[in-house]
């Protein structure tokens, strides 16, 4: 056996491990519930939205006019509940900050 088969070898057998790991990864499973309710009062993450859905997000506020195609920062709750909307994305993540609430980025 020369070098080049033990090294292929080798590789394999890390591969088989690498792979075992992540099917136990994989397997791990959480209830809709407890999804749903997962870094609640804990977690928070900052939204890029429209002055033009500002009413649909937040019905019950009283929004002034704005003229359309602002861009404007929604604070949401890690369930989706909006928290709070600004112009800027700091004063969002401060505002989470003060309310003890770690900013997580969302794609």
């Amino acid at each position: 056996m020369n070098s080049n088969d033990m090294n292929s070898n080798d590789m394999n057998s890390n591969d088989m491990n690498s792979n075992d790991m992540n099917s136990a990864e994989n397997k791990f499973e959480m209830s809709a519930e407890a999804l749903a309710h997962l870094g609640d009062g804990q977690i928070a993450y900052v939204k890029i939205i429209r002055s033009e859905d500002v009413r649909a997000l937040f019905p019950q506020a009283d929004v002034p006019q704005m003229a359309p195609g602002q861009k404007l920062f929604a604070l949401h709750a890690a369930d989706g509940t909006p928290i709070m909307l600004t112009d800027s994305r700091e004063a969002a993540v401060a505002n989470a900050w003060s309310q003890e609430l770690e900013t997580v980025s969302v794609h």
